[in-house]
């Protein structure tokens, strides 16, 4: 009997990345991306066409949804809120609800919503189902979780910290732990997700205890385009000042800062480029980004009290060596010592960069939203 095949689905802001999963096994059959969307120059206008154009290259390709022997469909939706904490098979009143928490993440869930009703018209007989980045954390401790804001505005307005790369950051603490070979629930983690968006998470024994974003992907670590944490009194000032509105300044943080904001590049092979060609503005870029990182290591370093093991995971935390030892150097009297060579040679899989005597494990993990999703599609519909 074939294996069954689940569609994976991630809308982003202004992209639309699919895959062709076989669970069982973890491979991708197909696999695609449809870049910047909605953009003048770009012919596809909103994620329904994005996702009928995903849909062409599939057929092209020779795969026909309808006899492939599809499963599910699986979507990530960023935000869930404080409705939904685990996978969902989507149905009207899902989509409602869905509706009412894109004020939670105004860039992100409408495009998931747009791609979730396109999807669900193209393939009627497939059951959909909607995957949370905010999932993992919903259960984080009170005094992670909690702003220290008026309690009551709080309440009414769903105001905490949701977290979020949450399916990543449970697929790396797992397969950290299946490369130690020993059981989750015994070690303490933190997963350094870098990417063009990035966060951290301090994990323990298999428990999400603190992470990096908050209300929205905005808060914590100097990411692509976004600020990372900043004074909140910075929106009030430049909207008095120099009378920018609210939605203009949130834009701006957004969309207009982190390494492009401070450095004009947010690629980091072209950052390092820039820094080696005596670019100081880049300079500052990295340090900016390199201390934000330390300042996250450190703190949950202590809110563990033990740490076993600290993975790096996405594009930059992955693919940039310099980032890895810059992060963790001069940190040996915590138990963290790096072996530069290790460090520096590249791998496919999971790889231990720390020295064989290090007290704390330092690994390169690669993550897989897309095949973490394929899986909780098949659990939620008992596949």
């Amino acid at each position: 009997m074939a294996s069954p095949l689940v569609l994976v689905i991630n809308s982003g802001s202004s992209s639309l990345k699919y895959q062709l999963i076989e669970p069982d096994s973890g491979k991708a059959l197909a696999e695609g991306v449809i870049e910047k969307i909605g953009e003048p120059s770009s012919l596809v206008t909103d994620h329904g066409a994005a996702l009928r154009v995903a849909f062409e290259e599939l057929s092209e390709g020779g795969i026909d949804l309808k006899v492939c022997g599809l499963a599910a469909v699986g979507h990530r939706v960023v935000h869930g809120g404080a409705v939904f904490y685990r996978p969902t098979v989507i149905d009207d009143p899902v989509i409602d609800e869905l509706k009412q928490l894109s004020m939670l993440a105004p860039l992100h869930n409408p495009p998931a919503l747009q791609g979730i009703e396109v999807a669900r018209r193209m393939l009627p007989e497939v059951p959909h189902v909607a995957v949370f980045d905010t999932a993992f954390f919903r259960n984080l401790p009170a005094g992670a979780a909690t702003y220290a804001i008026d309690r009551e505005l709080a309440e009414k307005w769903h105001i905490r910290r949701y977290g979020f790369h949450g399916t990543s950051h449970r697929y790396v603490s797992e397969q950290a732990a299946a490369f130690l070979d020993r059981p989750r629930e015994e070690l303490n983690q933190i997963v350094l997700h870098l990417g063009n968006g990035a966060s951290a998470s301090a994990i323990a024994g298999g428990r999400p205890v603190d992470t990096s974003m908050g209300l929205t992907p905005l808060e914590g670590l100097v990411m692509g385009t976004r600020s990372g944490d900043v004074d909140a009194s910075i929106v009030g000032y430049l909207n008095r000042e120099a009378e920018m509105s609210v939605d203009d300044i949130e834009s701006m943080l957004n969309h207009n800062s982190g390494m492009l904001g401070l450095a004009g590049e947010r690629d980091f092979r072209r950052l390092r480029q820039m820094i080696e060609s005596g670019d100081s503005s880049a300079q500052l870029a990295y340090d900016v980004f390199i201390h934000r990182l330390r300042k996250y290591i450190g703190a949950y370093l202590a809110i563990l009290s033990r740490t076993d093991v600290v993975s790096f995971t996405a594009g930059v935390g992955e693919n940039v060596a310099a980032v890895r030892l810059d992060a963790l150097s001069g940190l040996q009297g915590l138990g963290i010592e790096i072996d530069e060579q290790r460090n520096t040679q590249p791998g496919k899989g999971a790889r231990r960069i720390s020295t064989d005597s290090s007290p704390v494990a330092v690994l390169v993990v690669p993550t897989n939203e897309e095949l973490a999703i394929a899986r909780d599609c098949l659990r939620a519909i008992g596949a």
